[in-house]
């Protein structure tokens, strides 16, 4: 990072709050801003609907990284609830975990953070409310180990997948079935084995992080 005069620091903070005072989306334009504010502590850079993704210390993240090509095996969605972060995610049932908390559970606690294009346009106040309403009229239910299309049990991306088809009509990444993914790994084997038996179901509709983490509808903003 350059060094910065006192001046130059504080210009960029007074800016850095402006562009929250109008609600602006493109903090991740400026990173020397974002890291400012990161160090004194007087912008977040976090929007409620931002999509967050880590390596997950789970016995099944392995297999979920091999299956599908990805560094990542976890996700959740961003809100704010008065000062604080908090991600809806689901871990062993929905739930809302601090993001500090969130972040330290995760590999080296290293995120990745995505924001819809156009969030300003379609995460109106509205909408966020309606998103935040699924969350938590799904809380408490049990993580889906079979990973299942219905609604009844669910995983961490299929939660975030209709978290926002059900509200704004995106789909973060397109959906594949069970048999697009790799499952020739002995991991893998062995994970399906546990789950199904013999019983495997190939064309059960399936949105695994990084179908959601590769969506043409999300940018970067940050990562850590």
């Amino acid at each position: 990072m350059k060094k910065w005069n006192i001046m130059g620091v504080l210009l960029l903070i007074v800016l850095a709050s402006s562009c929250k005072d109008k609600q602006k989306n493109n903090l991740s334009d400026h990173p020397e801003i974002n890291q400012i504010a990161r160090v004194v502590g007087s912008v977040e850079p976090w929007q409620n609907g931002d999509v967050i993704f880590q390596t997950s210390r789970s016995s099944q993240s392995k297999a979920i990284q091999i299956a599908t090509n990805s560094k990542y095996s976890h996700c959740g969605i961003i809100f704010l609830d008065g000062a604080d972060y908090f991600v809806f995610e689901a871990g062993d049932q929905v739930q809302r975990t601090p993001l500090k908390e969130w972040i330290a559970r995760g590999v080296e606690e290293h995120y990745v953070v995505k924001r819809l294009k156009q969030a300003e346009e379609i995460l109106t106040p509205a909408v966020l409310k309606q998103m935040r309403n699924i969350g938590e009229a799904w809380q408490g239910k049990h993580y889906d180990w079979a990973f299942e299309w219905s609604d009844d049990k669910i995983y961490c991306s299929e939660l975030v997948w209709k978290m926002y088809q059900n509200t704004t009509k995106v789909e973060l990444g397109q959906l594949k079935t069970l048999k697009d993914f790799d499952l020739t790994d002995p991991e893998v084997q062995k994970k399906l084995k546990e789950r199904y038996g013999n019983n495997i179901p190939f064309d059960e509709p399936v949105i695994a992080p990084q179908d959601v983490f590769e969506s043409e509808n999300l940018l970067t903003v940050g990562s850590s």
